[in-house]
């Protein structure tokens, strides 16, 4: 990672501030966020003379993600932080203003100061399943949308939203086609999808999701780093002798994939012998029904991590 150039993005919907810091020198520019914005930035640091440049932004989602992949794609050395990191780091140096120019530059300062570890995307027929995947998510909310706003319309338009729920099945029929088509002509996808389609509690729909989000393990060095990454890990209140507050998740890391994840929770609960174990010892010890739900989270991404870390079914006796 060079830290001779360091380039900060503030990244927002439809345009994107960078701060270059070179030499302790500050230029700034932003750019609309779409393919004519990554290209003119290209030109930018081009003319700026920057070859070697490390880019830096916080991790916030879709946003962000056609950006990182390009600049990777590029040749340039990325790195996608966690906001909450950044945040720490601007309320150590007590910054009081909060613009998006402001905040590039706090974001190139970070990674100066910091070093953070370089980010690597996932491979391009990861990318297009993800693509595929949250297309069916977007297409399933508008089923569902239609679906309850059939209840309240009048027989007027009843027939058009009965139209167009028929069309949106038609087309979640036809990507959960192409999703399984997809993991069917990947070697590396398809033993994986088996692998996790060993674990009690985890269906197609999760598999599909766990898939195109992280199916290269191999990015995180421990379970831990998983489920922090999904946001799941708990928030421990204690300080001293008189504060002991009540433990809650996180919810730092992904919330689209936090949120796949609590059916297969409340399923897994059921079926799965060891989150079964686990909420009896739960129970036993008198925690909350939500508490628990959220210990069968992290438990089962601690399952999904071991299956897929050594190539090995679910067993009850190994989890």
């Amino acid at each position: 990672m060079s830290n001779d150039c360091i380039l900060g993005i503030d990244v927002s919907k439809k345009k994107f501030d960078v701060a270059l810091l070179r030499n302790d020198k500050l230029r700034h520019k932003h750019f609309n966020n779409d393919q004519k914005g990554f290209q003119a930035l290209s030109a930018w640091l081009s003319k700026q003379k920057a070859d070697e440049v490390t880019a830096c932004m916080e991790s916030t989602g879709i946003y962000g993600e056609a950006l990182s992949e390009y600049l990777f794609d590029q040749g340039y050395s990325v790195c996608v932080v966690n906001p909450s990191r950044v945040k720490g780091f601007a309320q150590s140096e007590m910054l009081r203003v909060k613009t998006d120019k402001v905040d590039a530059t706090v974001i190139a300062r970070f990674c100066f100061a910091i070093q953070p570890e370089l980010w690597v995307p996932p491979a391009k027929n990861t990318r297009q399943l993800r693509d595929l995947v949250r297309r069916l998510e977007s297409l399933n909310t508008m089923h569902q949308q239609e679906s309850n706003r059939l209840e309240a319309v009048s027989d007027v338009v009843a027939d058009q939203v009965n139209k167009h729920l028929q069309f949106l099945e038609q087309e979640i029929k036809t990507i959960k086609a192409l999703i399984r088509q997809r993991i069917d002509d990947d070697p590396d996808l398809r033993e994986k999808r088996d692998l996790l389609d060993s674990i009690p509690g985890i269906g197609e729909a999760t598999i599909s999701t766990l898939l195109s989000e992280f199916s290269q393990i191999e990015q995180f060095k421990n379970a831990k780093a998983l489920a922090a990454y999904v946001g799941v890990t708990p928030k421990i209140r204690e300080s001293g002798s008189s504060v002991r507050g009540r433990s809650m998740m996180s919810k730092m890391g992904r919330s689209r994939l936090r949120k796949s994840f609590f059916m297969p929770a409340l399923v897994a609960l059921r079926y799965n012998p060891v989150i079964m174990a686990l909420k009896e010892r739960l129970t036993k010890a008198g925690k909350a029904k939500m508490a628990i739900v959220g210990a069968a989270m992290r438990k089962l991404i601690h399952i999904i991590y071991g299956v897929l870390k050594h190539k090995q079914p679910f067993r009850a006796d190994f989890a």
